[in-house]
């Protein structure tokens, strides 16, 4: 019954989607063209705010708790587990004083509109995953560009979503380059919960009903052997998972 009363809901929700990334492509070209980059990162945020928005079609509830006055004066790394597209949204909303760049692959960069433009003019770093010496090296731009305008980097270490919402276990060569090209970045743990439920049964229909919850633990100083940060980083992603039926 559940799964029934999701189709519906999801032909209202896909309409609702769509009209949003094809209204908010244009408005984020002339922002970034016209206005510059400030008018952009708010058309982004403003977008976004409208793809939770849209969830709620879906009867999508969301969480996020952030209690940390984490500074805005300084560049910031966010490591967090990935359970599904709809991870990102919160980010961006929650944390736009801090500007998030996304480590995402390089799929996403053409071919949906408003992501892909965002994607390639946002500052993000596009990653083709079968090329190690691509990836590293865009990788290595994003830490730096994050280091000179202190803004914010969001990476997945897990390398792919999790469909269970169980944590993989991180694979931890981009984020060491982020760290290294960051020196004076602040280092914070997400975890994120019951957002793979969105797509437990495929890209349609998404689940109805579902409550996801960000939890982001405190900061730590990007400082001392890179392999503890690491772990001790996965340690409180892991610990903030809670995975239900």
């Amino acid at each position: 019954m559940r799964k029934l009363l999701a189709y519906p809901l999801n032909i209202l929700f896909f309409i609702s989607f769509g009209l949003l990334l094809v209204t908010f492509h244009p408005i984020q070209w002339f922002c970034l063209n016209v206005l510059g980059y400030k008018a952009h990162a708010r058309s982004v945020s403003i977008l976004n705010l409208g793809i939770m928005g849209c969830t709620l079609l879906l009867g999508t509830r969301y969480t996020f708790s952030n209690p940390h006055k984490i500074p805005t004066d300084r560049p910031l790394i966010l490591v967090s587990n990935h359970q599904s597209m709809f991870d990102i949204p919160p980010i961006i909303w929650y944390m736009r004083r801090h500007h998030p760049k996304f480590v995402s692959k390089i799929e996403l960069g053409k071919g949906i509109p408003s992501v892909s433009y965002n994607l390639r003019h946002g500052g993000s770093a596009l990653i083709n995953r079968k090329d190690s010496r691509q990836a590293l090296a865009e990788i290595t731009k994003l830490g730096r560009y994050i280091e000179r305008h202190n803004r914010t980097a969001v990476i997945f270490p897990e390398g792919t979503r999790s469909r269970t919402g169980h944590p993989k276990k991180f694979q931890p060569m981009g984020l060491k380059v982020l760290m290294k090209n960051a020196p004076n970045a602040l280092l914070a743990a997400v975890s994120i919960n019951n957002s793979w439920k969105l797509m437990r049964w495929g890209k349609f229909p998404y689940g109805i009903g579902q409550h996801l919850k960000f939890r982001v633990h405190t900061p730590i100083e990007n400082s001392g052997d890179p392999d503890a940060l690491i772990a001790q980083l996965e340690a409180q992603v892991t610990h903030g998972i809670h995975v239900e039926s």
